[in-house]
């Protein structure tokens, strides 16, 4: 296992400061085990400083995307765990309280682990740091706990949705309609479409029955754009379960 340390590139601590901060931040390669469809499943473990937090895929508004490169790591399939939906300052956004596992699923025969990983972490202040990692995987071993639980804890595939668009004048808005049962007292969705040029706003959500209505802004830099319903990914984080569906039919 590779252990690194790293310190904060910048803070952004707001708009009228910018003064630099250090932040410890260890990050770990799991080796991993082989899997029952001929891949490897190894991770990367990052640990913060307690009270800190990092984003997930989708962070928010609120929030910095993550972003990983891989190098000579071709068809890499990343297993993103259950996030904590984080409300500070009227804002959403999405991600981990001081500990992440994150599978990476890679093909056979992968011997390194080699790349960067480039995230924020937030406290009171929100710093974007960048990692690196080259951590030798060796022979798969027998599975490792932490991310045979960071597998568990993905959110589940689940009901189906139906949508509708109507257009809006900078862009789209989108009502789907998720056909789920409840996932717990508190639910909160997060859309995202196959274009990261789209932005997508936090939906306003009401449920009634077994129906979730989400209703949310997708606008792509104020221009008219076409959106493919079959690529688009809706995960309800309730307060007992995660649900994942993916693609909408019209309706």
């Amino acid at each position: 296992m590779k252990t690194l340390s790293a310190l904060a590139l910048s803070a952004c601590l707001s708009a009228l400061s910018a003064q630099a901060q250090p932040v410890d931040v260890e990050l770990s390669v799991l080796p991993g085990h082989a899997t029952a469809q001929g891949t490897r499943m190894t991770a990367l473990r990052v640990k913060l400083p307690a009270g800190w937090k990092t984003y997930w895929r989708a962070p928010g508004d609120a929030g910095i995307p993550p972003l990983l490169s891989l190098e000579g790591t071709a068809d890499a399939q990343l297993h993103w765990p259950t996030p904590i939906v984080f409300h500070q300052n009227g804002m959403r956004s999405v991600g981990y309280s001081e500990n992440l596992v994150l599978p990476i699923e890679v093909p056979a025969g992968t011997d390194h682990l080699t790349g960067s990983l480039d995230i924020g972490v937030c406290l009171d202040i929100c710093v974007p740091i960048s990692l690196r990692f080259d951590a030798p995987l060796g022979p798969a071993g027998a599975p490792t706990p932490a991310i045979i639980a960071a597998l568990l804890d993905q959110p589940q595939p689940g009901g189906h949705a139906t949508c509708r668009l109507t257009q809006a004048d900078d862009g789209l808005i989108l009502t789907a309609t998720l056909h789920l049962p409840p996932t717990g007292t508190q639910e909160a969705v997060v859309i995202e479409t196959a274009d990261p040029q789209v932005w997508v706003s936090e939906p306003q959500v009401m449920r009634a029955g077994d129906s979730l209505t989400a209703t949310a802004r997708l606008v792509r830099d104020g221009q008219a754009f076409a959106l493919d319903r079959s690529k688009l990914r809706f995960t309800v984080l309730g307060s007992d379960r995660a649900v994942d569906v993916t693609g909408c039919t019209a309706g």
